[in-house]
Parts: structure tokens; sequence; C-alpha cells
């Protein structure tokens, strides 16, 4: 649980709600179509809005965090490109809710997803 410093007491941000953050920042972008099942599962299982953080981790130090996300694309859109946007909007999203330092921010394509007909 990552924790910070206030002058009259501590606050602590729980991993989970900067899993959801994380989770959340990811969906915003452009071609990230859905968060993938649980991040070390070799099935792909879609995760709905209620259990986002199954396909994010993150792990809090005293004042940093890294993140894992597991993410579907949709097709069609250029991966890398993609990738660096959900890595710059997830890294934003938690610095400036949380005040902790991102230092990684790794994602996984564990599929692609085609558009309905």
């Amino acid at each position: 649980m990552g924790k910070e410093i206030a002058e009259i007491g501590s606050v602590k941000i729980a991993d989970d709600v900067v899993a959801r953050i994380a989770a959340l920042a990811a969906l915003e972008v452009d071609g990230v179509s859905a968060m993938a099942g649980n991040y070390t599962s070799d099935a792909l299982e879609k995760v709905s809005r209620k259990n986002l953080t199954k396909g994010a981790k993150v792990v809090i130090g005293a004042s940093q965090v890294q993140v894992d996300l597991a993410l579907m694309m949709a097709y069609g859109y250029n991966i890398p490109a993609t990738c660096q946007q959900a890595q710059t909007k997830v890294k934003a999203s938690i610095e400036n809710m949380t005040g902790l330092e991102v230092t990684d921010v790794n994602i996984r394509i564990a599929g692609i997803t085609m558009p309905k007909a």
C-alpha cells in the first residue's frame, strides 16, 4: 500500500485504487479495446468495468509505483504508437491523482479484437 506523509497524518492509497486508475486511463486511449484477464493467465478473458484490475498489476513503494497492464487492442491500430499513448496517459493519471512517481508502465498486448459487423 502506497503512503504519503501529510502534516497531520498519513494518506494510504490501496494497490487496487492505483490499478483501477491505470486501467481506466488505458481504456481512454483510442485503439485499446479492453483489459485482458488475469495478467499471468494464459487464457484471454475480457474484463468488465467491474473487474478492471484483473488486467492491471501495480507494485507500490514508499513514493513510487510500477504498473503492468495486459491489454486487448482493436484491429487496425498501430500497436507501438497506441501503447506509447497508453503509457503516457497511465503515468500522467496516476501521478496527478496520487502524487506517486510512476517508474514503469509495462504493457503486454494479450490479443486483438475485431470490430463488430
